[in-house]
């Protein structure tokens, strides 16, 4: 396994930063809407990025985590008229992938996005994302999802695995889904969010089960669907990894668990990350393993210099396990 990254490049600066800190490879998008990429789009940016000595691991699919009003196919989850054709154009963008040497995609299955509460304060006075349900409009109306059930949210997902999986499969495309997040209660805005339990992961890998049918793995998500994220984040870990359903890692940590916590820098919050990495290597776990989801710290550029500690800890994490 090796470092990574999903932070977007501002400019090409950027990816000079990233070859300067040691983030060699990355998952970086194409300028525009990933609806809108072509062949020659992605293979101009992979050359762009490897111009900098970098390594393209990874594009996103049209599949965001934001809300299903801003999603570019919104008819994939919604069973609209036109699904079927934004299921080819999903598939045609993978095609492309593999064509232009890119050996993975991540995405979403995701109708009401990431709620959160308010941000609270955090180390030194850093802004932590947090999410309490107590503080939730636990009454909140649905979205443009509706009243989804979870039979119908799952066959909705099926649809989509029967189409999609043997294309990646065909073309050697891993397809790395990301986890709800967070966990929320059964029928939260109208919606069951299936892939908000270890159980609904576990069935979902299983569903149309394929080597180049796996995860996103969000460690900072999965910490979120537990009630005690220190000690059972280890058995999730190893179930998953030694299925080789493991595709990518977010490197993330909380504090707090299922319904109630705070997001964290990866070394103070609940889950043993040391203890975390030693298994990723146990299960044989090879792909990126990357921070995600920061505080909020001051200074002229706090986003980066967040991520700057971050990729420092998971290098120096790396180094160690190297040598052991």
């Amino acid at each position: 396994m090796y470092l990574g990254t999903q932070v977007a490049a501002r400019d090409d600066d950027d990816y000079r930063i990233f070859a300067q800190l040691g983030v060699k490879h990355i998952n970086a998008d194409p300028p525009g809407k990933p609806s809108s990429w072509t062949l020659s789009d992605l293979e101009r940016h992979r050359d762009k990025v490897e111009s900098f000595g970098l390594i393209l691991d990874m594009i996103q699919l049209p599949l965001p985590s934001q809300p299903i009003e801003k999603a570019s196919y919104p008819d994939i989850l919604l069973a609209g008229p036109e699904r079927d054709r934004q299921i080819d154009a999903v598939c045609k963008l993978i095609e492309n992938a593999a064509a232009a040497g890119i050996p993975a995609v991540k995405y979403n299955l995701n109708l009401i996005g990431i709620p959160r509460t308010p941000d609270e304060p955090g180390r030194g006075g850093s802004l932590n994302a947090s999410f309490r349900w107590d503080k939730t409009d636990q009454q909140a109306e649905p979205g443009l999802a509706g009243v989804l059930s979870e039979d119908e949210n799952w066959e909705r997902i099926d649809y989509f695995l029967e189409r999609v999986v043997p294309v990646a499969a065909s073309n050697r495309v891993r397809l790395a889904c990301h986890p709800h997040d967070p966990y929320t209660p059964p029928g939260y805005r109208g919606v069951t969010r299936v892939l908000g339990t270890v159980e609904g992961l576990k069935k979902f890998v299983l569903m149309r089960e394929n080597p180049y049918h796996g995860l996103n793995f969000c460690q900072g998500s999965i910490g979120e669907m537990l009630e005690n994220p220190g000690e059972e984040i280890d058995d999730v870990i190893r179930w998953f990894g030694q299925r080789g359903k493991i595709f990518n890692v977010h490197f993330r940590n909380i504090r707090g668990g299922k319904l109630s916590f705070m997001e964290t820098f990866p070394e103070e919050g609940d889950m043993d990350m040391v203890r975390s990495a030693r298994i990723y290597k146990e299960v044989g776990f090879k792909y990126m393993l990357m921070p995600d989801h920061v505080p909020t710290v001051n200074g002229k550029d706090p986003t980066a210099t967040a991520f700057a500690f971050c990729y420092g800890y998971i290098a120096a994490l790396l180094q160690v396990l190297e040598s052991e």
